[in-house]
């Protein structure tokens, strides 16, 4: 077991406006200062502002038929320097919250997808099928929910061919386990964050049958998780049910800030608060770490 000790509690930037305008507020600083450099301030704003626009533009919206008669979407962030592709696999109910052209969910996943990206990696979050809006437990252990997925995967394939991770969180557990058993040849591994590891839940991670799993497996989590479902002191336990993985990592991690509201949901512990960007850089660098 591994305990991170807490160090780094910044909150990342969820918006390039908010990259523009940081980079705005830093040339504004300089060039009170030193008034000569004011053009090339200028310069770099422009020139910054328009490449972070290219970037944004990039992202899009991936439709396609993943049954008869059913349709699945995904957010595409294509990565020219990509070393891994990342699909994201939300809590709740899953989705990603789509509203104004962009993925609003606060999902811990989807709120910190920049962070992926910036990680030399694809990023795909992962949308619900047309016929099932909401996700439940049962859904995610099933065939239709296997077969969906594995269609995305050869949409994500044929875009970039590079290692792909199915990365869960919560809820989001449950679907990335039970797709490490149905899909082993399209995973490279799986990264399961805040895992729902209580046997009340019969999907539940340590509930499937895990020793068919052989692909790495990271499991992340915060000490201080207080949501029911998902104790930290159940994952050494879990860990041990995955008797063939390649390798597996627990990391039960601390630090972050303002936790809000309900223990279950995405703003507290449990959905890694404030340190968005530790658990992501750990996240990773775990994952360079098992690429062929």
């Amino acid at each position: 077991m591994k305990l991170l000790l807490d160090r780094d509690t910044l909150k990342p930037i969820n918006s390039h406006q908010g990259d523009r305008m940081s980079i705005f507020r830093k040339s504004s600083e300089l060039t009170s200062k030193f008034p000569l450099l004011r053009v090339f301030a200028l310069v770099l704003v422009i020139a910054s502002g328009h490449n972070l626009v290219s970037a944004q533009t990039t992202e899009k919206m991936v439709t396609l038929e993943s049954r008869q008669g059913t349709k699945i979407s995904y957010w595409w962030m294509p990565n020219q320097n990509a070393k891994a592709t990342v699909l994201l696999l939300s809590g709740g109910e899953g989705g990603m919250g789509y509203k104004d052209g962009q993925p609003r969910n606060g999902n811990f996943l989807i709120r910190s997808r920049d962070l992926f990206f910036r990680n030399d990696m694809n990023v795909a979050i992962l949308g619900n099928p047309t016929d099932k809006p909401r996700l439940d437990h049962q859904w995610r252990v099933s065939a239709q929910h296997a077969q969906d997925v594995s269609a995305v995967i050869d949409s994500l394939k044929v875009n970039s061919n590079v290692p792909l991770w199915l990365v869960g969180t919560s809820n989001g557990t449950i679907s990335a386990t039970a797709l490490g058993i149905a899909l082993p040849d399209k995973v490279q591994g799986l990264v399961l964050t805040a895992s729902v590891l209580t046997w009340k839940i019969p999907q539940a991670v340590p509930r499937q049958d895990v020793g068919k799993i052989s692909a790495p497996v990271l499991f992340y989590h915060h000490k201080e998780d207080s949501c029911a479902g998902t104790l930290a002191y159940e994952l050494p336990g879990t860990v041990d049910r995955f008797t063939n993985s390649k390798q597996k990592k627990m990391m039960i991690v601390t630090g972050g800030e303002n936790p809000q509201g309900d223990p279950c949901q995405a703003f507290h512990w449990h959905g890694f608060i404030g340190m968005e960007t530790q658990a992501v850089n750990d996240i990773a660098a775990w994952i360079f770490s098992q690429q062929p």
